[in-house]
């Protein structure tokens, strides 16, 4: 398995960030403190952590993108060499990857993102950072389509648009996402097998997203 840590960046963690979204400043503090430590857990526990960075120079974005932030009058967000773009209260390790996107929310668009995990053979994503509806959900969305196991440390990241029940139990009846937290004990156990003919975890029934290392399946 790896730890995907998503653009953990000061333009979209810092308390200017909250207020600028209209947040609470103290929930995005609070998920961007523990996707910061869950990558110290990993670390301690021998699991690979890599990390995808967005970089969103006008230059960057296609025509639509820049029809969009010209009609909603949006800055570019982290600036290729701006305090914005820089990572927030995390430093990648000099053997760590770091993935970027320009202007994209999925880090399986960032060059080398999707061969890394499939040369080594991983069969689990375990993702942080933020936004659950935006880039996270993006990229988890594609991980599933593409075979991959999701994995989504509630506590370690935080939506910017979607209730967050709302998006959770979107992603767990959808991607048969498995919806825990850091303070899981079995969080890096190693994932059950998918192969065909094996044995498959239980559904989980529609209804409130609980915090569970349960692993849970459905497709709505």
């Amino acid at each position: 398995m790896v730890l995907v840590v998503v653009d953990l960046q000061n333009d979209f963690c810092d308390a200017s960030a909250a207020a600028r979204h209209g947040s609470d400043p103290g929930v995005l503090a609070d998920a961007a403190g523990a996707a910061a430590g869950v990558v110290d857990q990993a670390r301690a526990a021998g699991v690979e952590v890599v990390f995808v960075r967005f970089l969103g120079d006008v230059g960057h974005q296609g025509a639509s993108w820049r029809w969009r932030d010209r009609a909603r009058g949006r800055r570019p967000k982290c600036v290729t060499g701006s305090r914005g773009a820089e990572f927030h209260g995390v430093v990648p390790a000099a053997r760590e990857r770091v993935f970027t996107k320009y202007a994209c929310f999925d880090a399986f668009l960032a060059e080398g993102f999707e061969a890394y995990p499939r040369e080594r053979e991983v069969v689990r994503l375990v993702f942080a950072g933020v936004f659950t509806d935006v880039c996270v959900d993006s990229t988890a969305r594609t991980a599933f389509q593409k075979g991959f196991e999701v994995s989504v440390l509630t506590d370690c990241t935080t939506p910017l648009h979607l209730p967050e029940p709302v998006i959770l139990s979107f992603m767990r009846r959808v991607y048969g996402a498995r919806l825990t937290t850091r303070a899981d004990p079995e969080l890096w156990a190693v994932c059950p097998s998918t192969e065909e003919g094996s044995s498959q975890p239980s559904v989980r029934q529609a209804g409130p997203v609980p915090v569970t290392s349960e692993w849970t399946r459905g497709w709505g």
